[in-house]
């Protein structure tokens, strides 16, 4: 059992907000790919936290119960928010390809957009979290093995996705 870095009386919430927040944030940008999406995400997540921070201070890993909550609030708000039929066909916007180039992050966030959301969420905790595969899987829920098929999966969509882009 790990040894929490935050004293047992209240203000250990405090501390472990000021000190995870902003790496949260970072995470839900990279899952959501939205800065306001992610700030939501972020609140949600440091909501749950504090509502079971008695029991997570005994637990000693508050910073992997909240990347565990926040993957699975993102997760789990994806599957909601389904797209609700429409008798009107939206407008199809047109990309300027021109700007892709110049803005390397946007590129980025577009194909991760791609991906389907727990194939992005494997990709983001590895390679922006640099978590390792067991970490990632108890994060998303799954095995190691798994986490290696969506990261393949992932990759693979993103190369072909790269290739066809030019």
């Amino acid at each position: 059992m790990k040894v929490s870095p935050f004293p047992p009386d209240g203000s250990g919430y405090e501390a472990f907000v000021r000190q995870s927040a902003a790496g949260l944030l970072r995470l839900g940008n990279m899952l959501t790919l939205n800065p306001s999406a992610a700030e939501d995400l972020a609140q949600e997540t440091l909501i749950r936290v504090g509502l079971n921070w008695s029991r997570l201070r005994s637990d000693g890993n508050p910073v992997g119960y909240a990347q565990r909550t926040m993957v699975n609030v993102f997760l789990n708000e994806r599957r909601r928010r389904r797209p609700t039929p429409t008798d009107k066909i939206p407008e199809t916007g047109r990309e300027d390809t021109g700007l892709a180039s110049v803005d390397s992050t946007a590129a980025v966030r577009q194909m991760l957009a791609s991906l389907p959301p727990k194939q992005r969420a494997a990709i983001v905790l590895r390679y922006m979290a640099d978590l390792p595969d067991d970490e990632i899987g108890h994060l998303l829920g799954c095995t190691p093995a798994t986490v290696r098929s969506q990261l393949s999966r992932g990759m693979s969509s993103l190369r072909a996705t790269m290739t066809a882009e030019g």
